[in-house]
Formats: structure tokens, sequence, C-alpha cells
């Protein structure tokens, strides 16, 4: 099987196209440095299928990012066949420095021009033919996003792998044409392949060749003074980029017509941006979008328009859809809509599968129906918020304005001691943490990538969100709050203000450190394409619900067997929940969270938000899993409500016999958002962290959470604890002033 690889500049449309090549499910994003890891597809369409590798979007082949390492490592030592360089038409100069790079490698490339309809949309052209005879590359024109010209590209790169390729420079008209000559000399002389490529990086005195061949350094530093420093200069570096630059506007830009459109393009996007990145309006306009993105997808009150249904009778009223579409307490979003959908399915096939299994013995029907789809169902109930909030971000994300913000945030982040890219694996991590954790590598401080990680899991991932729904449902249902999404939007904050509070106590502390240079591309706004974000919802679907029948049902399993069993092997009925295994171990660790609002203060079956949020360490579904397993022995025991009801029924079988307060239930949200991750994102930050440092991460996880729900408990219930809050803070700040004060004195 041939080995293609798509090499390109960050938002040249390299991703979109390894999607339209491989169907692959991988996310294109619109910001810079989304593409981390290598991704790797299938192209079927010919009698030969093709592996796709697509690599990291990368500006260049020198070790600047770890992208660019990557990308770097696999061209020169994996077994390439053909390099598809993907081209941004619209930015044709910046782009083909990468190219210039590519060309010094004895690999086949053809050049994929991207965007070609935009380009002559907006009224400006190029002579194709020109351009491949002075680059002495095959082009096609493509446009990736409405999949044009893909196949007579792929046609293209087939031909050019059946024939070998030299690597060539252009540097041959220039002064570095002898320099070049002997490097090349020299490694071909100790047998290293694509010695063309090496000895330019030589030239450059690059990091990564250097390291490797310290032999061959003194043919440069002999050239070097061999010429006086106003032929060259003492960077050779600066003189082969520039040299790059001069080639590329001499002989390639001169091809490109520019029509009159281009600039009427920009001053849309300028306009545009005139209101969104406003000093004064960005950051409060991103905030109220945030909020919308939340009505949209959980709140019973849409609009606000509750008082116009009071008098109004439910859809479906009286069959096992009622309040599908709107309640007497409003409109519900499309996220309720679907989610209550899913529900009544759920609740429907709960009851049949309960009818199935009625002259069962008790012990089969329990585990099946409340001990396994109870579990699940109450999980899958979620699915449709969930993909709602990924579409919603998907959107934002693929639009260009999330580039928008990063560029917002860095003044505000500088001050925190981060740069603005910080903010865009933190922003993933409403997605998923692990992704997230991944995308640091593009922040080049080792230091601030420990911040950003350890902060990342702050940002709800989408595996918290039942939680929220759940918990918020439960406090609606015990309160005068109607809005599920003002709860929900609140405990989104609050996570993303003790991620600001983390940071700066970090960077004050234990990680200070330069803040590094942020320089970034802001992507021209479009409408994002349809089949993407349909592939990036159909890929968390996938993996929820893959993980809702293997983790989650093997916990539910798990815990409904610890909830039915002592520790002497008696089988225990509902009525005898409290003396299981699991009630033990739970009653065990209850002191602990007093301070939290759900320990010792709560009655009977108090153990069960303990044991919940235990079982949350492994998967964070698990956390609302358990309260589906518990609830219908909690329901039979404690209050009269059907024991497959949904989460919410769930939630309130929870509350009614345990008598929790609402800061209590606040605190329980805010902990299981703050606490140690699912166990992938702790692998995954194991991995992502240096040595030494991972351990240190764990114990901030644990004391951040504790102390941050503990305040949110206290605080709601004993409204004068925020003064001795305040306080303490206060006297935390003066210490840490005082003492980076001292510190300075002394380097000083």
């Amino acid at each position: 099987m041939k080995n293609f690889v798509l090499a390109g500049n960050p938002n040249c449309g390299k991703t979109t196209l390894f999607n339209s090549l491989t169907g692959s499910t991988a996310y294109v994003g619109n910001w810079p440095g989304v593409t981390v890891d290598k991704k790797e597809g299938i192209y079927k369409k010919f009698d030969e299928p093709i592996n796709i590798m697509d690599l990291p979007g990368i500006y260049s082949l020198s070790p600047y990012t770890p992208e660019e390492v990557v990308a770097r490592n696999y061209i020169i030592n994996e077994n390439v066949d053909c390099i598809i360089n993907i081209v941004d038409v619209t930015n044709l100069e910046r782009n083909l420095y990468l190219t210039t790079q590519l060309m010094e490698i004895d690999v086949p490339i053809v050049i994929a021009l991207n965007m070609m309809d935009v380009f002559r949309k907006n009224g400006s052209d190029i002579n194709i033919d020109k351009l491949s005879q002075r680059i002495g590359l095959p082009i096609v024109e493509i446009s990736a996003l409405k999949e044009e010209n893909i196949d007579e590209l792929m046609k293209v790169a087939i031909e050019e792998s059946k024939h070998d390729r030299k690597g060539v420079t252009i540097f041959q008209g220039t002064n570095l044409r002898h320099l070049v000559k002997d490097c090349t000399t020299a490694f071909k002389g100790i047998g290293v392949a694509n010695p063309l490529f090496h000895a330019i990086k030589l030239i450059e005195l690059d990091e990564l060749e250097t390291k490797d061949h310290p032999q061959l350094v003194g043919i440069v530093k002999a050239f070097k003074e061999t010429y006086s420093d106003e032929t060259f200069g003492n960077d050779l570096e600066a003189v082969v980029a520039d040299s790059r630059y001069k080639y590329i506007t001499e002989n390639l830009s001169v091809l490109k017509q520019s029509g009159n459109s281009i600039v009427n393009k920009d001053n849309k996007s300028d306009r545009i941006d005139n209101v969104l990145t406003n000093k004064w309006a960005g950051i409060p306009i991103f905030l109220l979008i945030m909020f919308l993105i939340f009505h949209l997808t959980f709140s019973t009150n849409f609009l606000f328009l509750g008082g116009l249904f009071k008098n109004v009778k439910p859809s479906f009223e009286g069959s096992a859809f009622e309040g599908l579409l709107w309640t007497s307490d409003g409109i519900n979003s499309i996220g309720v809509i679907f989610t209550n959908l899913v529900t009544s399915i759920t609740n429907l096939l709960s009851d049949l599968v309960s009818e199935a299994f009625s002259s069962s013995p008790s012990w089969v029907s329990g585990l099946v129906v409340n001990g396994i789809l109870g579990g699940v169902f109450s999980v899958l109930s979620f699915l449709p918020q969930i993909l709602c909030l990924f579409l919603l971000f998907s959107i934002l994300e693929d639009s260009g304005y999330m580039s928008r913000i990063a560029f917002i945030l860095d003044k505000i982040f500088r001050k925190f001691g981060l740069s603005g890219r910080a903010f865009m694996p933190m922003i993933m991590g409403f997605g998923c943490s692990v992704p997230a954790m991944i995308n640091t590598r593009t922040l080049a401080d080792e230091k601030e990538r420990t911040v950003t990680i350890r902060v990342i899991p702050f940002f709800s991932c989408g595996a918290k969100l039942p939680i929220l729904t759940a918990i918020a449902g439960g406090i609606m249902s015990i309160t005068n709050i109607k809005n599920a999404d003002i709860i929900t939007y609140s405990m989104y904050i609050i996570g993303v203000i003790t991620a600001i509070v983390s940071v700066l106590l970090m960077r004050n502390t234990t990680m200070k450190g330069d803040i590094p240079p942020f320089i970034m591309e802001l992507p021209s706004y479009h409408i994002p394409q349809f089949k993407s974000l349909m592939i990036h919802l159909w890929d968390k679907a996938k993996h929820f619900i893959k993980k809702a029948f293997s983790v989650i049902l093997a916990s539910t399993i798990i815990v409904w067997v610890l909830t039915h069993f002592s520790f002497d092997y008696q089988f225990l009925s509902d009525q005898n929940m409290d003396q299981s295994i699991l009630a033990s171990i739970g009653k065990l660790l209850q002191p602990l969270f007093t301070p939290l609002g759900f320990g010792s203060q709560l009655s009977s079956y108090g153990w069960v938000f303990v044991v919940a949020a235990i079982t949350g360490l492994i998967a964070k579904e698990n956390v609302v899993a358990t309260f589906g397993s518990l609830a219908a022995c909690i329901a039979g025991t404690m209050i009269d409500v059907e024991a497959t009801g949904g989460d919410v029924i769930a939630v309130k079988a929870m509350i009614s016999a345990t008598n929790i307060s609402v800061g209590g239930l606040l605190a329980f949200i805010v902990f299981n958002m703050t606490t140690i991750p699912c166990i992938a994102s702790v692998a995954t930050a194991k991995a992502e962290t240096l040595k030494g440092k991972f351990k240190w991460t764990l114990l901030f996880w644990l004391i951040t959470s504790y102390i941050v729900s503990s305040m949110v408990y206290l605080i709601y219930e004993f409204h004068f604890t925020i003064l001795i809050f305040e306080a303490i803070i206060a006297l935390i700040v003066i210490a840490i002033i005082i003492h980076n004060k001292k510190e300075k004195e002394k380097i000083k």
C-alpha cells in the first residue's frame, strides 16, 4: 500500500482535504495547531487503496514547535511515496515558504492549490502552467471545502509516486550555492538519506541537525570565517530565510493577479471584527454568545416566555411524551426537546423489558432493569444535549470566531501568566480533556504547558454535562428556580473562575516563568462546512455510545452487585441496600465530605453522593449512571416514583432520601467538575507532563476541588463565611506579593 502525506500551513484546508479523501472522523478546526498528532486514513476510490497521513499544520520544517518536529521526522524517516503539499492560493507567498523546504527532500511532490473557488470568485487569477514550470512540480487546482477536483489530485499524485525524484534547491543562483554543494557532498559521503535537505539545515545551524551531525558543523564555520560579515552576516539561518522569500517574491508572486473584490472580502471580515473583537465589547459579546449556547441547550423556558404558557396544557398530555415541546414553565429549548424524546423512548423500552422479566427472579429483573438499563439509559438521555453543545461550539470554531477570542484574551491572559495560545486547548476542554491536553504541545514553555494541563479539567467536558443537568433538574424541583440553563451556565463560570485563580496562583509561586510571545493568523470568517460538522458530531456520538456500552455498562453492573450484597456474601433486597458493601464503603468515607455539604450532615442514604463521586473517577458519566442504578432502590423504599423515570427523578429520589440542601447539591457539582478527571484524562496528563510533576498535578486537583466546593457550600448556606474567605484570600495575596518582592530584591 502506498503511503501519502498531507503537508501544509495551518488553516490551508489540509484537514478538510483529509476528511474528503478518507471519510475520516478527524476534526476540522479553524485555528492553528488543532491537528497536533498525525491522523491516518485510507483513500479507496482506486484499485489500490492509498494510506493518507494527515500531518500537523506547520509553517516550516525547522524545529521551532512540537508540530514541526512531528511533521519533519515523519517525512524524513518514514517511507513516504508522495507528499501532497496543500497551498492556500489566497496566501500564496507565505504558503510557498514551506514548499521551498519540501522541494529539498528526495520524495515526489504534488502541489494542491486550494481555495481556487474563493480566489477566482474574488476577481483574482493565476497562471498555473507558468507557476508549475517555475517551481518544477505538478500543480492541481482544488477546493477541499467543496470537494472539487480532489480525485484528479489523487490521480496525479499516484502517477508521480511511480517515479523517483531528487531534491532541488532554490539556492543554485545564490552566494550560498558552493556551501550547499560542499555540505551535500559531505552528507552523501556518510550515507545520509535526503542529503540536500540535511545540508541546508546544517547551514542554518539547525538545532536537530547540529546535534545529530556535530562532526560536519566545521564546514559551515569555516565558510563563515572565509567571507566577511558584510557578505553574509553572522546569522546564516536569517540569510537562508531571506533567500527563500526573495525567490518566492521574484519568481512566483508575480504570476498572481488580484482583483478589487479581495479588498472587499477583507473589509467584510474587518467590519465584523470591529464589533466582535472590539476592545470594550469583545468579552461581553463572547459571554453573551456562551449564554445563548447554554440557553439553546438546557433551557426549559426558552427566551423566558414561560408566562405565556401557564394555562396551556402540555403537548401529548397523558402520554409517555408529555411535556415534550413545552410545559407550564415555558417552551423547551432544542436540547431539552430531544432529551425529553430520548428519555421517553428509553422509559418505554424499560417498561417493555420490565414486563418481559416480570416472571423472572427479583434479582434478575433488578439487575437488568434497575442496574443495567437504569444506569445506561440515564447516561444516554443526555446525548442530545451533549451533541447540541458540541455542534454550537463547533460552529464557533469552524467559522473563525474562536481564533478571534484567543487574540482578544491574549492581553488578559498575559496578566495571569499565560499567552493567548493557551486559550485554545482550554476551550477544547469543553469538548474533551484528552485532545485538549494533547493540544498543549503547541505551547513552547513547559511551565505554561503544565499549568494549562492542570486547569483544563475545570473547563467541564461533555462527560460532566449529565451531572450538571441532572442536579440542576433536582435543584429546580426544590426551589423556585425554573431555568436549568442559568444553573448550568453559572457552574461553568465557576469552573472558568477556578481555572483563572489557579493559573494566577501557580504562575506567581511554583510555576513562575516568562510568557512566550503569541503570534497568530486570523482566518477569514466563513460558513462552517456541514459535512465537517456532521462528521464531528458522529464521532462524538460514537465514542459516547461506545463508552456507555462498555465502561459505563460494566460500572453499573458492579455498582448494582455491590449494593445488593453484604460483606458476608448475603444477597440483599432493595429495602436493605443500606447494609451493602457499597454502603459500608460510602459511610466510611462520608465524614470527609461534611465541609462540602454531602457528608455526615445527610440523613440515611447520604453515602450515595460519595459513592457516585468515586465512580466518576473512572468515567464522569458514571456519576449519573450510579444515580440511575441506585434510584430504583431508593425510590422503592423512600418515595413513590417510577423506578425508571429518568435522571432527574433519580436525583429527586436522592434528594428526598438524604435531605441534601441546595448548597450541598451545588458543591457536589463543583467537586465533580474540578476534581481528578476520568482515567483517560489522567493517563493523558501523565504522558504530557514532565517527570515528577504528575503526582503534584493529582494532588492539585484533589485540593482545589475540595477547597472550591467547600467554599460554594459554606457561602451558600452561611453567607457570613464569605467575609472569612475574603480575609484568607487577602492574606494569601499579600504573602505572595511580599515573597515575590523579596525574591526580586535578592536577584538585584
